[in-house]
């Protein structure tokens, strides 16, 4: 039973930063912007998340003070990384630049910075930056004492507010995108700006709109990957960003459905990691480097699952596609 309960701990908390990003993600290209930058924003959303918390422990506010502290960790993450976003809003808005080729700029950038600040904080070849132990909730936060340990391993063991946030942001997600005015201009823009900028709607501010709200989750996105890997900010998301893109395209841009496919995810992704733990699972132990093989599980089956899903996708019509008044 507590293997059972550590997968699903480490299922939640790593279906987080997939969940957060592959909205990010969706957000952006709703409103017309197609963003693969998104591996660099989670950088830099990391980054600067992961040293504001290092300057909390420093300066022992952040032990007394533990979750105001992330709270606080957490806005900065959004903060960059919408900051950082904007960068490719200019580049594609204003610029009518491509949009793959601003978002690879920016994926290159993003690790560049931060092995350069991590270097210049913390001196040359320190590119790992540690996150401090008082991150995590415990049953101490609640004021109460679970006894039973199935439980305990499966709510406490890994409990962050980024995974409380993380549900928050969903619903908030579908009620502004479906329920709103804004959500309503935000996909307008995205399916046709020329309608929706013949009824009036700022088809310039919205995608402007959709990316800076895409930075935000993406930032705050990266610093739960980064809780969630627990070995502190190396100056890399391992590709999460990418693996969020094809989460967001597996749930056809749709809240819920990234939801399941956040968690599908990262389901294989830990029996990849707990392999060796599940008795079940085949044993390649005569095989060659056999101990990547299931590490390798959740690329593969996003590769299987893009080609089997790929022709019913429907992408927003509009994405990628600068807009121009005088096209009819």
């Amino acid at each position: 039973m507590k293997i059972l309960a550590d997968i699903l701990s480490a299922t939640i908390v790593f279906t987080v930063p997939l969940l957060l990003v592959a909205l990010s993600g969706m957000f952006s290209e709703r409103s017309g912007v197609v963003n693969i930058a998104l591996e660099g924003i989670m950088v830099v959303g990391a980054l600067f998340s992961c040293l504001f918390l290092r300057a909390l422990d420093a300066a022992g506010w952040g032990a007394t003070h533990p979750q105001t502290g992330v709270l606080l960790a957490i806005l900065v993450a959004g903060a960059t990384g919408a900051l950082f976003s904007l960068l490719l809003a200019f580049a594609s808005i204003h610029l009518k630049a491509d949009q793959t080729i601003g978002g690879t700029a920016l994926n290159m950038l993003a690790p560049a910075l931060a092995i350069t600040v991590t270097w210049a904080i913390q001196g040359q070849g320190q590119t790992t930056i540690l996150i401090p132990t008082w991150v995590r909730i415990t049953q101490a936060n609640f004021g109460i004492e679970v006894k039973d340990t199935f439980l305990q391993n499966l709510v406490f063991k890994s409990l962050y507010l980024t995974t409380l946030l993380a549900a928050l942001f969903l619903v908030v997600t579908i009620i502004v995108l479906y329920k709103t005015i804004f959500g309503l201009r935000l996909r307008s823009c995205g399916e046709h700006p020329q309608a929706a900028d013949s009824v009036g709607v700022n088809v310039y501010r919205m995608p402007y709109a959709g990316v800076f709200i895409s930075g935000f989750l993406g930032g705050i996105g990266g610093m739960a990957y980064t809780v969630a890997a627990g070995s502190g900010f190396q100056s890399s998301v391992a590709g999460y960003g990418f693996l969020a893109l094809a989460v967001m395209i597996f749930g056809n841009w749709k809240p819920l459905n990234i939801l399941g496919a956040s968690l599908f995810f990262a389901l294989f992704k830990i029996i990849g990691s707990y392999s060796g733990s599940i008795p079940f699972l085949p044993d390649f132990s005569n095989v060659k480097s056999s101990e990547y093989i299931y590490l390798m599980l959740p690329y593969i089956v996003t590769m299987i699952v893009l080609v089997l899903t790929s022709k019913k996708s429907r992408a927003p019509k509009a994405e990628g596609i600068p807009y121009d008044k005088g096209q009819r």
